[in-house]
């Protein structure tokens, strides 16, 4: 019954994953949320056929039907990964999913509504190289509702300790130091504005954990673009919000404290 589920979990999540597209590409142009999607080039609607999350993208060969333009990689790959997001935390919560049905779904709503939002404003960053103020202050206010409402991952309602109200701050003000010290140069604000919710989510338990891992996996690909990107002409400038998102979901799902 579980892998029959993963796979409910998994298709749900490339389902969303179609609509996260849908905010990435669209997000601060004319263009509404609704509508019927069509190709970005010679505006052809999309038949029923072409919306299938991931395999539409393969059965097509990646070309519009119409004008032949390449359909961005973007597609499948957001899709893919938000299914996986979805499995993932489906996975985690499993054990409550069999024993406490309406705990499981609020905890997984809330999780994966978060994790969602991670995922759009990590690849938006990546091809735009900023944050919008938007994506940070919906963080904010559910990850900082969130501390009312969830205690260790799980659905219960309590009032949080002082530590946990400063853990979202405690890992906001260093990016926000470097950002000042640097001129911006550096990083970012906008890093410094998603590490809030990103501390309010993890709790001060694992945010060393998250922090550690976004700046290695940082680091790592830093080093290779410097090696690379001269002789195979690879971008050297990548945003650290991907990283952080990473970070901070390898530390959620694994439940990671290297400290």
């Amino acid at each position: 019954m579980t892998f029959s589920l993963a796979i409910i979990f998994f298709g749900l999540g490339l389902i969303i994953g179609s609509f996260l597209n849908v905010v990435i590409f669209r997000f601060n142009t004319q263009r509404s949320f609704g509508g019927r999607s069509g190709c970005m080039v010679c505006q052809k609607k999309l038949s029923w056929y072409e919306l299938f999350p991931v395999f539409s993208f393969i059965f097509l060969r990646g070309r519009c039907k119409g004008c032949k333009t390449k359909i961005s990689i973007q597609y499948p790959i957001v899709e893919l990964l938000s299914g996986f997001i979805f499995l993932s935390i489906f996975l985690k919560f499993q054990d409550v999913f069999y024993f406490d049905t309406l705990n499981f779904t609020i905890s997984y709503a809330y999780y994966v509504a978060i994790f969602s939002m991670f995922l759009v404003i990590a690849v938006y960053d990546y091809k735009h190289k900023i944050i919008p103020d938007i994506f940070s202050i919906f963080l904010g206010v559910i990850t900082f509702i969130g501390l009312f409402l969830f205690e260790d991952f799980a659905f219960s309602p309590h009032i949080p300790s002082l530590l946990q109200f400063l853990s979202g701050i405690f890992l906001a003000l260093p990016f926000a130091f470097i950002w000042l010290i640097s001129k911006g140069t550096w990083m970012g604000l906008g890093d410094a504005k998603l590490s809030l919710s990103l501390g309010w989510l993890l709790g001060y338990g694992m945010l060393l954990s998250a922090g550690v891992l976004a700046f290695w996996s940082g680091a790592i690909v830093g080093i290779f673009l410097l090696l690379f990107s001269k002789k195979y002409g690879i971008k050297s400038e990548i945003p650290f919000a991907p990283f952080l998102v990473l970070g901070v979901f390898l530390s959620f799902i694994f439940e990671l404290r290297f400290f």
